[in-house]
């Protein structure tokens, strides 16, 4: 064969290969998806009393040494009725000018300072509630809200069971969606967490004040935190044989 034509035949048969091999880039791999979701029903282990402290006037050193007198009240009030100081918390703190509203106008009108305080026990202590709204109310703090919570270990704890549980789902939906078109289900080739849902159980609410002490007092007596919903989704992506 003449040397010419030999190097036309590679040069085609190269052209074959890489076209052939463009093409198999080209075309998608055949693939299906399942969507799992899963729900676990969960006892929350936390009550979580949050307080709120409030001072204002028309000296910004005034109105701060105001507040941290309180705080620290409220915090002494607390370990008396024999909650640990470890279990109280900072959740934020705020001063600065404080503003009104004339002739559509915003002028400022001296001072604020809001220091917002969580304290955090067992469920198993839940009849201590009062006590520890007594020990704010009397330092001077008000309570914003009072929930049954998960900790953060049972957060965790949960999480994890919850994405298997809805990994699993999402593999047993992309089988039977398999079987269903006579295939089988390959490799996995992508896979992603989309939610975790956890809310906390609010079981008091009230926009403040010393008023409100024997109301959040008697919305929390004998109160027994009940079952409260962990759910996930994942969504998994896998070849087709």
């Amino acid at each position: 064969m003449h040397k010419s034509v030999q190097i036309t035949i590679v040069i085609v048969v190269g052209i074959l290969v890489l076209a052939l091999a463009g093409f198999s880039l080209l075309t998608p791999e055949r693939t299906i998806t399942g969507n799992g979701e899963a729900v676990i029903k969960v006892v929350p282990d936390l009550v979580t009393i949050y307080f709120n402290v409030y001072t204002s006037g028309d000296k910004l050193d005034e109105v701060s040494q105001e507040n941290s007198k309180i705080v620290d009240d409220l915090i002494t009030n607390l370990v008396k009725e024999g909650f640990e100081r470890k279990d109280i918390q900072t959740q934020g703190y705020n001063v600065g000018p404080k503003y009104r509203w004339s002739n559509n106008q915003r002028i400022e009108d001296g001072y604020e300072a809001t220091h917002s305080i969580k304290l955090e026990m067992s469920t198993e202590n839940s009849g201590k509630i009062g006590d520890a709204v007594d020990a704010g109310i009397s330092a001077g703090a008000s309570i914003n809200y009072i929930n049954f919570e998960l900790s953060q270990e049972k957060q965790n704890e949960y999480k994890a069971k919850a994405i298997e549980n809805a990994a699993e789902d999402a593999r047993i939906k992309a089988e039977a969606l398999a079987r269903g078109l006579n295939k089988e289900l390959g490799k996995l080739m992508s896979v992603s967490d989309n939610d975790f849902g956890y809310y906390p159980w609010r079981i008091y609410d009230s926009a403040g004040g010393i008023a409100v002490a024997e109301e959040a007092k008697a919305a929390t007596t004998n109160i027994q935190p009940g079952e409260q919903q962990v759910s996930a989704r994942v969504t998994a992506v896998f070849k087709l044989k």
